[in-house]
């Protein structure tokens, strides 16, 4: 039976495996963080509109849009809820296990643009050292922050 199966998958061809793959596998929205860093080595940190109060302070944070780089949503999202231009680096964190999402969070460097918020999404921007970091701040972007280990999130 297995090598019957075998042979019908690889009659199939690329096309068609790859659209009977797509049916009998997860599907994920992907949201894509920066952890954008100044000259001084501060980080952008954003109050979102609508974030749980209390926990209302994070990074640049976004849905990856199909056929986008999760690099590209980076520099996307940033513009979009900053109109500050970054330069994307390293992966610093990837997660999955969620139900339907997977996270992915890159270093960023701050390169360019005027800082203009987004009203509906943004309601206030402001550069932190890594010591001095505001209440309210999302527990799951502390780590990214500070350089520390994946944790799991609260």
């Amino acid at each position: 039976m297995r090598r019957l199966m075998a042979r019908v998958w690889r009659a199939l061809g690329g096309r068609v495996q790859w659209r009977v793959s797509w049916l009998l596998n997860a599907k994920f929205m992907v949201g894509v963080t920066g952890v954008v860093r100044d000259d001084a080595g501060r980080v952008l940190l954003l109050r979102h509109r609508f974030w749980a109060e209390g926990r209302d302070w994070g990074l640049p944070t976004g849905y990856a849009k199909r056929d986008e780089s999760f690099q590209d949503t980076v520099v996307r999202e940033v513009r979009e809820e900053t109109g500050l231009e970054v330069k994307v680096g390293d992966l610093v964190r990837l997660n999955s296990g969620y139900r339907l999402r997977a996270e992915a969070a890159y270093e960023a460097v701050l390169v360019g643009g005027t800082l203009t918020l987004d009203p509906t999404e943004i309601l206030e921007a402001a550069w932190f050292t890594p010591d001095n970091l505001p209440t309210g701040l999302q527990p799951s972007h502390r780590p990214l922050i500070l350089g520390e280990p994946n944790q799991p999130d609260p």
